[in-house]
C-alpha cells in the first residue's frame, strides 16, 4: 500500500504555505497528498470544513496538476487528528502557525501537537521563500548520538536524492571546560582530540546510509559549539534541516527535547523532526 503525504489544512497563510510545500514534495517522491482537516466545534466566523478543502484542493491542483489528491475531515480537536492520521504516512506536514495560534507563540499549537506526538516524520514548513522552493540546494543532517541505523539519516538521504542536491551531515562538540593534567585529552590539543572524535562518529554513522545513497554528494562537518546554535546557524542555508525525534514507547504527552523545540520554533528553513524509538 502506498502511503500518503499529509498536510495539515486550516485556512491560514502558514497552513497555505504548508500545502505549497507538500504538493511539491509529494510530487518530488511520486506519492499521494492528503489534505486532512480537524475540527471539533465550528466558531461562529470560522469556515466551512468544505470551502476550505476545496479551496486547498484547487491551490493544490494549479501547483501540480498532475498530483493525486484527497481531502479527510475529521471530527476532532486538529492535532488530535493530525496525529492520528499520521499513522499511516508517509510524512506530516503542518504550518509555523495555525488559526487558533496563541499570540507570542512561535509555532502554533497544533503543530506542536503533531511534532510532538505523531509516529510518522512531521515537517514544519517554515522559513523564507528561498529555502522554501530549495534555493540553496542543500539538505542538513544533525547527527546525535545513535550509531545503528538512524532513521533520520535515512530520511536525510532520501530527500537529497529525490531533490538531486547536497547533503551535509553536521555533528557539534564543545571542548573541555576543565581538565586534569594526566586526562588523555590534553595529548596533544584538546579540542583537536573532540574534533576527531565528532568526525569518527559521523563516519561511522553514516556509513551504511552513504553505500544505499552513492550518488548522493555527501559532506561531512564537526562543529565547536552547542548543538542548538550550530543547528540554528548551519538552517540559515538549507532548504530543510532533518533532525532525530526521540520517542520512548508508552509515554504519554509531547515529546520534543530541547534541540526539537529550539529548531522548530528558530530555524531559518523548514524543519523535519524523524521519530526514533528509544
Amino acid at each position: 500500500m502506498e502511503l500518503p503525504l499529509l498536510v495539515g489544512v486550516d485556512g491560514s497563510g502558514p497552513s497555505l504555505l504548508a500545502v505549497d510545500w507538500a504538493a511539491d514534495a509529494a510530487v518530488r517522491h511520486s506519492v499521494p497528498l492528503c489534505l486532512v482537516h480537524g475540527v471539533e466545534e465550528r466558531g461562529e466566523d470560522d469556515p466551512e470544513p468544505e470551502e476550505l478543502m476545496s479551496a486547498a484542493t484547487e491551490r493544490v491542483r494549479l501547483r501540480a496538476p498532475d498530483l493525486r489528491v484527497t481531502t479527510v475531515v475529521l471530527d476532532e480537536e486538529p492535532g488530535a487528528a493530525l496525529v492520528h492520521a499520521g499513522r499511516n504516512a508517509f510524512a506530516l506536514v503542518v504550518g509555523s502557525r495555525g488559526r487558533g495560534g496563541i499570540a507570542g507563540l512561535l509555532l502554533g499549537s497544533v503543530g506542536l501537537e503533531a511534532a510532538g506526538r505523531a509516529d510518522c516524520p512531521v515537517v514544519v514548513v517554515r522559513g523564507g521563500e528561498n529555502a522554501r522552493a530549495g534555493g540553496h540546494g542543500r539538505v542538513v543532517l544533525g547527527v546525535g548520538d545513535r550509531v545503528d541505523g538512524s532513521p533520520a539519516a535515512h530520511f536525510a538521504f532520501r530527500e537529497a536524492a529525490a531533490r538531486h542536491c547536497e547533503l551535509h551531515a553536521v555533528r557539534a562538540w564543545r571542548r573541555p571546560a576543565h581538565t586534569a593534567e594526566n586526562h588523555p585529552l590534553l595529548q596533544g590539543s584538546p579540542a583537536g582530540a573532540r574534533h576527531r572524535e565528532a568526525m569518527d562518529h559521523l563516519d561511522g554513522a553514516l556509513r551504511a546510509a552513504a553505500r544505499e545513497y552513492s550518488q548522493t554528494d555527501l559532506h561531512l562537518h564537526a562543529l565547536e559549539g552547542s548543538t542548538r546554535a550550530v543547528l540554528l546557524e548551519e538552517s540559515r542555508r538549507a532548504d530543510l534541516l532533518v533532525i532525530g525525534a526521540h520517542r520512548r514507547q508508552g509515554r504519554l504527552g509531547l515529546q520534543l527535547g530541547v534541540v526539537d523545540h529550539t529548531v522548530i520554533h528558530h530555524a531559518d528553513c523548514p524543519v523535519a523532526l524523524v521519530p526514533e524509538h528509544i
